[in-house]
């Protein structure tokens, strides 16, 4: 378990960063091995970014239940689009595989969601708790001065 930061913190990336929602939802829980079938896959790729700094992969959070969440982020849109389409890299060979094994049969959903965010357009704050989120995948800092409110820290591009 990550050791409590007691302190009130925030999190920093510089420039653009993207923020990419990405999880999956058991629909028939009958149909396991096509849900596992998913989450294999989504291993593989955590993996990879992991051993792969290069491909603009900057970190995650992940929550499990009958619909999941994983929250990551990444260093650009391009690299994210880029990861997405290349024909060496996880992703790709994945989702053909989805198409193909599962597609539309409504066994296991699929879904994600993308956010570009600029310097002064994000905010986060972190009180009693491990690296988590932005301030581990970007730079954690004390939320003072400057960077003490929502407000203040919206504004300190």
């Amino acid at each position: 378990m990550s050791d409590i930061v007691r302190a009130r913190r925030t999190g920093k990336i510089e420039g653009e960063f993207v923020v990419f929602l990405i999880g999956m939802r058991v629909n028939r829980w009958w149909k396991l091995h096509k849900v596992f079938q998913v989450a294999a896959a989504m291993t593989r790729m955590q993996k990879e970014l992991g051993e792969h700094p290069e491909l603009g992969f900057l970190g995650q959070e992940s929550w499990f239940g009958r619909t999941t969440i994983m929250v990551s982020y990444w260093r650009s849109m391009d690299q994210l689009m880029r990861y997405a389409k290349s024909k060496t890299h996880a992703h790709l060979p994945a989702w053909q595989k989805f198409n193909r094994t599962i597609g539309t049969s409504g066994d296991v959903g699929i879904w994600h969601e993308t956010y570009r965010s600029r310097a002064g357009d994000y905010e986060g704050v972190y009180v009693n708790m491990p690296e988590f989120g932005l301030a581990k995948a970007g730079s954690a800092m004390a939320a003072e001065g400057v960077y003490a409110t929502a407000e203040s820290r919206l504004g300190a591009a």
